[in-house]
């Protein structure tokens, strides 16, 4: 088989960018790997993700329960994984995920109360990587930013904002993320320097290396 190797973090920390960096670098040390993204927007199995997003079943994140939503996302996954990598995954090739089921445990964790989270992560597992048998990912890196800069950086991007986008979500996703890396051992990663500034993009690229050379 091959490894699995998943880039998380708050909107606007830099997954996608942080992704393809991580692509290139095993490409010119001639490491066999592909890269993909969720959701997987071009498919017609993100459907229903691209309908939460854009607020069809409410603008509120929390006017979907955490189990449908996550739902929504496992679906598409599932479709990507069969359909698109699971052929090079089971040649051993490397794959690059932007998101993954972590995706599930920061922003749909994020609706529950302290003493449910448990519990959801539990389901969560069993449900993606046993029922549906998606793979476990080797690694999963964690891309700390704080919510201020978060929102700075979506506000950057000058882009229409889905309904996670916004200061209540975020916040709690936060903390939902520290939680659920700490239950699934996730690698986490600042993007900040001592100075509270955002570290440059080659320098982040670096950490990622570090933390996940062993599996190369």
């Amino acid at each position: 088989m091959g490894k699995l190797i998943v880039i998380d973090g708050l909107d606007g920390s830099g997954k996608n960018t942080q992704t393809k960096k991580l692509y290139e670098r095993l490409t010119r040390a001639g490491v066999p790997a592909c890269m993909v993204s969720f959701p997987d927007y071009e498919s017609d199995s993100s459907a229903l993700v691209k309908m939460y997003l854009g607020g069809a079943f409410g603008t509120d994140p929390e006017s979907v329960n955490c189990y449908a939503a996550s739902s929504f996302y496992a679906v598409d996954r599932y479709a990507s994984f069969r359909l698109n990598w699971k052929a090079d995954y089971d040649a051993g090739r490397i794959i690059l995920a932007n998101r993954y089921t972590t995706a599930n445990a920061i922003h749909q964790l994020a609706k529950l109360p302290l003493a449910e989270r448990a519990a959801f992560l539990e389901w969560l597992w069993d449900y993606e990587f046993v029922k549906l048998a998606l793979p476990v990912p080797d690694r999963s890196i964690l891309l700390e930013l704080p919510v201020e800069k978060s929102l700075q950086l979506i506000d950057h991007r000058g882009e229409k904002k889905d309904i996670h986008e916004n200061r209540a979500h975020l916040e709690k996703a936060r903390e939902a993320a520290l939680q659920a890396a700490d239950a699934w051992n996730w690698t986490r990663i600042s993007c900040l320097d001592g100075s509270g500034e955002l570290l440059p993009v080659e320098a982040i690229s670096d950490m990622i290396w570090n933390a996940v050379s062993d599996l190369v």
